[in-house]
């Protein structure tokens, strides 16, 4: 594990030497070249299938697993957006001159070599990697053993990519040793290693956060709610909670507990399951729920659970500060929504509440790297510093300052 970090690291060194336009023109032939080997991956993609079927994965593991050519173009569609961002690194972000006639300059660069874990989604492995090559990062990835085989076929393709244009493989490359011991050398490799981004299950999580020796940015669970308040269109209401649960339950931004102003409940509750109904969503409810639609008990324990599958909890609550108050105590952070006409309550949404990302009357699936402009992101951040949010290339800089003297001391 050290000699391969003492590589990746020493190859960072190459990308400081590469101009946006020779990075732009290499993302290109990743992309293309991700087309061009459509069959081979999806042939790797195949094999993870197979054992996924075998080791009873869950359907919404097997939904975030699975690769055809449409997923494999939209990879590659990916990191042609990313080829078309600006380059983040080398920008002056800002400039003075001080008192003492020194001319400073902030200005934005790499963070060095950054380490990724993930679950599942191998299209995870080409999206980190592009924004990691476009940012001037090194990318050490550590995919789910679930998604080994197409991980593996992916960053074959874009380190061929690197050594077609003369560069080391090392500036995207998988650990070499992908079990739990080799994770948890990794998180301590702070030498070598610059950042360490895990993205996945509770259970990761916290396993990198309480054991890390280099700095963490937390892409945590997605405790994601809506609030349909009394003022609420009630169609734009029940298309925006739907959205939000059944376009694809099994990702982080998908709303795991619907709250309903009581005030709207009697009237609200049995549109909503006749729309959930439709979609074959499990429903479970409060006991003011229960008693104005059938649907099972939800616990404290089922509000505070992150599904990842097309089960919904509903809450009845007194008003805006009722659904504050509840997501406070179970939310992650990482997206809620209000759905309201009336401008005053859905300020008091937005400043009540402290996440990533706050919608008026928006599904809470928009937030998302692709959907914010950001071409891909490298995960959704529910840190506070740093990065928060859809996590894009300018969330991989750091700056430093560059002071222009001419002879002054102190």
């Amino acid at each position: 594990m050290e000699k391969f970090l003492q590589e990746a690291k020493a190859a960072s060194r190459v990308l400081n030497t590469l101009s946006g336009a020779e990075k732009n023109g290499i993302l290109k032939e990743m992309a293309a070249a991700l087309r061009a080997n459509t069959m081979e991956l999806m042939e790797a993609n195949a094999k993870d299938m197979a054992d996924g079927e075998k080791n009873q994965l869950s359907s919404a593991l097997m939904d975030r697993l699975f690769l055809d050519e449409k997923r494999i173009d939209a990879m590659a569609v990916a990191i042609e957006e990313i080829a078309g961002l600006k380059d983040p690194v080398g920008r002056v972000l800002d400039g003075w001159v001080t008192e003492d006639a020194l001319k400073i300059e902030k200005v934005s660069i790499p963070i060095g070599v950054i380490g990724i874990i993930y679950e599942s989604r191998p299209n995870v492995t080409s999206d980190t990697a592009a924004l990691c090559f476009k940012s001037s990062n090194v990318c050490v990835l550590k995919g789910g053993k679930e998604a080994e085989n197409s991980n593996r076929a992916i960053a074959k393709v874009l380190q061929a990519t690197l050594e077609k244009n003369n560069l080391p493989r090392e500036l995207i490359s998988l650990i070499p040793d992908s079990s739990r011991e080799g994770v948890a050398k990794l998180i301590k490799m702070d030498k070598y290693v610059d950042l360490i981004i895990p993205r996945g299950g509770e259970g990761l999580i916290k396993y990198v956060s309480q054991n890390a020796t280099v700095s963490v940015v937390k892409h945590d669970k997605g405790q994601c709610h809506t609030y349909i308040d009394k003022d609420a269109k009630m169609e734009d209401a029940v298309k925006i909670a739907v959205n939000a649960k059944v376009q694809r339950p099994g990702v982080c931004n998908a709303m795991e507990t619907l709250l309903v102003d009581k005030a709207i409940a009697k009237e609200a509750l049995p549109k909503l399951k006749e729309a959930f109904d439709k979609e074959h969503t499990d429903l479970k409810g409060c006991s003011l729920t229960q008693e104005i639609i059938t649907v099972a008990h939800a616990s404290d324990e089922d509000f505070d659970t992150e599904y990842l599958a097309n089960i919904l909890n509903i809450k009845v609550v007194e008003g805006v500060e009722g659904a504050i108050e509840h997501i406070v105590r179970f939310g992650s952070g990482h997206s809620e929504a209000i759905i309201t006409e009336n401008i005053t309550t859905a300020e008091s949404f937005l400043n009540g509440i402290d996440a990533a990302a706050l919608y008026v009357n928006a599904s809470t699936r928009f937030t998302d790297g692709g959907a914010f402009g950001f071409g891909a992101e490298v995960g959704i951040s529910t840190n506070k510093l740093h990065a928060r949010g859809p996590m894009g290339i300018e969330g991989l800089t750091t700056y430093k300052y560059k002071i222009y003297g001419k002879g002054q001391i102190r």
